[in-house]
């Protein structure tokens, strides 16, 4: 599937939207849980967790999701692929990792956070520090390998560039330029 110009366009603004939304409110949510292990205030600390878990059942989920979706079909749909470059691999199973950490650990955790606190000051910090802590990580990582593009293509990435390289060089009649510029034995040149 090869997406057209303008929905590849528009699909990579949903993406980079929904990406610097998710860096967003993990960046929120990770305030939110040091002012909450930090203030010595029963109900800053209350206030504090309680957003969390707004923040990370309104609005963390769905844009991780959105995040992972658009993702997938942006790498499905142009030349990048989804296992033709190492970046945006492990950037896929970085992601739905995180989606899925998101879903079944921070959340739980954040919840398991406001069922405490409503009873008295937050018994662990690390209820509300280490999944958002981990996915801030996460998401700064994924955004700078997404700028770089590194480590090149992956096996099948370099099995299909060789194929359309010998694909245009039979097009061509067999002749391909060396870098002096003098072609191959066997060329028209």
């Amino acid at each position: 599937m090869k997406l057209s110009r303008p929905a590849r366009r528009s699909l990579l603004v949903v993406h980079v939207t929904a990406s610097a939304s998710w860096l967003g409110l993990t960046l929120g949510l990770l305030a939110l849980g040091i002012t909450a292990a930090t203030t010595g205030q029963v109900a800053a600390v209350m206030a504090s967790v309680r957003s969390m878990g707004l923040f990370a059942d309104r609005l963390l989920l769905p844009v991780a999701l959105a995040t992972l979706g658009s993702g997938l079909v942006l790498s499905l749909g142009t030349p990048w692929g989804l296992a033709r470059h190492r970046w945006v691999w492990i950037k896929f199973w970085l992601t739905l990792a995180t989606t899925a950490a998101t879903a079944f650990a921070l959340r739980p955790g954040v919840h398991a956070a406001a069922a405490a606190v409503a009873g008295g000051p937050l018994p662990d910090a690390g209820a509300v520090l280490t999944g958002p802590g981990v996915s801030l990580a996460a998401c700064v990582f994924m955004t700078v390998i997404s700028v770089l593009k590194p480590w090149g293509p992956t096996r099948r990435g370099r099995r299909r560039r060789a194929a359309a390289r010998g694909h245009r060089d039979a097009v061509r009649g067999g002749a391909r330029p060396t870098r002096a510029g003098h072609h191959h034995a066997g060329s028209r040149a």
